[in-house]
């Protein structure tokens, strides 16, 4: 009895092993997929918008080589957020183990590169995201700022710049609080603004044309 006991024993615990090692394989492949699918966001998404800013530095932004590539990244991006929305929806903001860095990045790329309303759409699972440690403060930072640009809002940590086509250049949207901007940007880990914007945009941050800039866009705003 006592035999036949320890072999059932052993027989279930063999089935318990097997259940958790296919658990585990199954775990792994739905991973490595989610990655796959991910890389192939990154790559689709990324490659002609850095192509397209290469040809707008050398030939300007009216180029047609550039209007071809802005058309590239338009029709990729419908793809890539469908694909976004997909796995949000169905997961939630995936843990950072799962998906990497890059993976964190090319679905806050894609969701920065959307329409408002998707952005406002998921800002709260964002924030939720980087209480969690699963998503990066400056990702989030940079989201709300595009969300207070595209409603016509002051940005809080001065990440966007709009092309002006009475200048024909490129500046930063004016900014909540400029003398402050630097202290609002280290407490999430962010560099200096000027820093940011020679590195990113080689554009020059002079404090105070962007007081007067912040000062010039509220006036208008109450007018």
């Amino acid at each position: 009895m006592k035999y036949i006991l320890l072999i059932s024993f052993l027989m279930s615990l063999s089935c318990l092993n097997r259940s958790r090692s296919n658990e585990i394989l199954k775990t792994t492949k739905c991973n490595e997929s989610l990655i796959a699918v991910l890389d192939t966001i990154w790559e689709t998404e990324q490659r002609p918008i850095r192509l397209r800013d290469s040809l707008m530095r050398l030939y300007g932004t009216e180029s047609e080589l550039v209007k071809e590539q802005q058309v590239v990244f338009e029709q990729n991006h419908v793809i890539n957020e469908r694909k976004v929305k997909k796995i949000l929806d169905k997961y939630g903001w995936p843990n950072k183990e799962l998906i990497g860095e890059r993976g964190s990045l090319t679905i806050s790329n894609v969701i920065q590169h959307s329409e408002n309303e998707t952005r406002e759409k998921y800002l709260p699972l964002m924030r939720r995201a980087v209480k969690e440690k699963k998503l990066e403060p400056s990702l989030l930072a940079r989201a709300e700022d595009r969300i207070a640009t595209e409603n016509g809002e002051l940005q809080i940590y001065g990440g966007q710049m709009k092309f002006y086509p009475e200048t024909k250049s490129f500046n930063v949207w004016p900014v909540f609080d400029p003398e402050n901007l630097d202290k609002r940007r280290a407490e999430i880990g962010l560099e200096p603004i000027a820093e940011f914007l020679k590195t990113r945009f080689d554009f020059e941050w002079n404090l105070e044309e962007q007081i007067k800039r912040t000062e010039d866009f509220e006036r208008k705003r109450k007018e």
